[in-house]
């Protein structure tokens, strides 16, 4: 039986998005321009997926996705079709304990799931990773607390962190 991709565009202050869907859930969500060009690695993916653009019954997941751009601090229940080595599994289940507005060290996530040398590799599932924000490989620092690359761009990268920061923030009532 021939699986069948849904996806749809979005946009966000961050950039446009894709978001794409098989029956289990969303298996990959992307900063990327409209085109063909992902279209292409969606193909690249999936191969033998019937792809197929789908806006009107992905629109909530669509909003909700945006919304989750601009708040990123906010827990997400929307399905997830994970596809990773059990390596990158157990990296991603890692990333999604780290509570927003905090970050952790590739070492740290190494530690975390039992593999404390295997920093690189950690690095290397974050990049792995096809779920933007979904999967917050965007919390996920260099030991001294720098900013490494991220998949979807430092500055998205950046912003996401200071989102989240500024939403852990107690507010201040003045009277």
């Amino acid at each position: 039986m021939t699986e069948t991709i849904r996806y749809a565009w979005g946009d966000s202050s961050l950039g446009n998005f894709i978001v794409a869907m098989s029956q289990r859930g969303i298996v990959a969500l992307d900063f990327t321009e409209p085109g063909l060009e992902f279209l292409a690695m969606l193909r690249q993916r999936f191969p033998g997926a019937t792809l197929v653009e789908d806006p009107q019954s992905l629109a909530e997941t669509v909003a909700r996705v945006s919304a989750l751009i601009e708040r990123p601090e906010r827990t997400s229940d929307l399905a997830l079709d994970l596809r990773g080595s059990d390596f990158e599994l157990r990296v991603w289940a890692a990333l999604k304990q780290i509570p927003p507005g905090m970050t952790a060290s590739y070492g740290e996530i190494a530690a975390r799931i039992g593999a404390p040398r295997e920093t690189r590799e950690v690095g290397e599932a974050c990049a792995a990773n096809t779920l933007a924000i979904l999967i917050p490989c965007h919390r996920v620092v260099k030991k001294d607390g720098s900013i490494a690359g991220y998949r979807w761009g430092v500055r998205r990268k950046r912003a996401l962190l200071a989102r989240e920061r500024q939403a852990a923030q107690p507010s201040v009532t003045l009277v």
